[in-house]
């Protein structure tokens, strides 16, 4: 294996979820410019298409398809319209997720954990699970579960979210011990604090922001990008003896 190619990409489809901005739209942008054709998706189709073309106009494959991931219907159509697209699939970034409810796990509404679980875990195992036969017979392939440091060290009010990234990470293991015979692999990130929609009621008041970076070793909070990389290499032939692991990127949050 030649160091100098190792994160080349080139010939290899992807799929990132949750990709219209953050995270996915960082994730989806550095897979692109490491060679491989990318699915855009979303809940939107015109937030999706945005992303896509702005990576089109720089020279890049991409193609945006709109997906609720958690109906069934949806995830089904993303997987039929991608290997209709490009031909199969090497590449699924799990990245879409929920998390509609800050509070008490003893106030916690049974409507609201279906939804969190729906969406955060079992759309993650459906997806995979409808791209395993495309990844199988291409070879292999690799599943990158968006998971967070919230799943291995759980914060007040975020219980419902916690146990739902907890359950992906051991979604992450279970599909690499039962899959990477076939050469599947699966590995999970674990972000700490990213500056992104999702976590903006931390980031956008100011005292907020510095009582949780007090005590963080970086004392910054991490950006989008700083994901992307990684994703990267988990994609890549760089990463070939790497299965089952969990990557923390949160400026030392967990030390």
């Amino acid at each position: 294996m030649s160091m100098s190619n190792i994160f080349n990409l080139s010939g290899k489809v992807a799929i990132v979820t949750g990709a219209s901005k953050g995270i996915g739209a960082s994730i989806a942008k550095g897979l692109a410019e490491h060679g491989a054709k990318v699915i855009i998706s979303s809940r939107s189709q015109e937030a999706v298409d945005e992303v896509a073309k702005d990576l089109t106009s720089k020279g890049l494959e991409a193609k945006g398809i709109a997906c609720h991931v958690g109906k069934r219907e949806a995830l089904e159509n993303l997987v039929q319209s991608t290997i209709a697209t490009y031909g199969g699939i090497d590449i699924l970034v799990n990245n879409a997720a929920t998390n509609p409810v800050f509070g008490k796990l003893k106030d916690a509404d049974e409507a609201v954990f279906d939804k969190i679980m729906n969406v955060n875990v079992k759309a993650c195992l459906t997806l995979a699970n409808l791209c395993y036969d495309s990844m199988q017979s291409r070879g292999g392939g690799s599943i990158i579960n968006i998971a967070s440091v919230e799943g291995t060290k759980p914060s007040f009010g975020l219980g419902l979210y916690s146990i739902s990234k907890a359950a992906l990470i051991m979604l992450t293991k279970s599909q690499a011990k039962e899959w990477s015979r076939k050469g599947i692999r699966s590995n999970a990130i674990c972000p700490g604090l990213i500056k992104t929609k999702f976590s903006k009621a931390i980031w956008q008041d100011e005292k907020t922001l510095e009582a949780f970076t007090l005590h963080l070793p970086s004392a910054r909070m991490g950006a989008p990008e700083e994901i992307a990389g990684l994703a990267v290499y988990l994609a890549s032939e760089a990463s070939s003896y790497t299965t089952g692991a969990s990557f923390s990127v949160d400026g030392g949050y967990l030390v």
